[in-house]
């Protein structure tokens, strides 16, 4: 084991038994080096590890807010990991899907199956409302896509599977702007996956689980089929 592994390991074992809690500090890097007998470059290095993965966030200077701060952001590590791992071609773009329809039917099942208030369906219905646009670019309707997914995730209230799937946000961008950019007819294209949006969410509002999860699942896996990424 690298030395900043072991670093890791102890600051791993720290976090597990509450020495530090989300919001505080971590020790100094000085102080951290001696207490660990290890070497101060190795203590950055493991930082900076935390600090991608999410765990921990770093400011410079000598305030209360400076050093290394405990925070919980398990997307970005997540999202950064997905992401590299499809552009260098380890994880192919059927991969993404297979696990995009592995966890959104169950986080549109979670979704249906939830208690919530009417007004909780607002801003689900305000990202149909936007994909519907006349004249909407592209990029705007994907990013507003993607909105209305993670939104129905977060509406089954699983923290967990929300993170993974806001973690996986930019790989599933980046094969779906892939895939707009294939078809013949985006318009087209465009209405059909605003009226598939607007079942789902009908069918969340009834509290339908098996009719969400089906209707998310031929979503996901009909926009795969149609823009040709499965022979890819």
């Amino acid at each position: 084991m690298r030395t900043h592994e072991r670093v890791l390991a102890q600051i791993e074992a720290g976090l597990t038994v509450g020495r530090w809690s989300i919001g505080e500090r971590l020790p100094a890097e000085r102080a951290l080096a001696e207490e660990l007998g290890v070497s101060r470059p190795s203590v950055r290095e493991a930082i900076r590890i935390l600090e991608a993965m999410g765990i921990v966030r770093t400011a410079v200077g000598s305030g209360p807010t400076a050093g290394a701060t405990v925070i919980d952001r398990p997307a970005a590590g997540l999202g950064a990991a997905v992401r590299l791992h499809v552009a260098s071609g380890t994880l192919p773009v059927s991969d993404v899907v297979r696990t995009r329809v592995l966890l959104e039917t169950g986080a549109v099942r979670d979704a249906a199956e939830g208690r919530w208030d009417e007004a909780d369906l607002e801003p689900l219905r305000g990202h149909l409302a936007a994909m519907a646009e006349a004249g909407l670019g592209v990029a705007d309707f994907l990013e507003r896509d993607q909105d209305l997914h993670l939104g129905i995730a977060r509406l089954g209230g699983n923290q967990l599977l929300e993170a993974i799937l806001s973690g996986m946000r930019a790989a599933v961008a980046s094969y779906v702007a892939a895939g707009a950019e294939a078809v013949e007819d985006w318009p087209r294209t465009a209405a059909r996956l605003c009226a598939e949006h607007e079942g789902i969410v009908a069918a969340v509002a009834r509290h339908d689980a098996a009719g969400a999860e089906r209707l998310m699942r031929e979503h996901i896996e009909g926009f795969y089929r149609e823009t040709g990424l499965g022979g890819r």
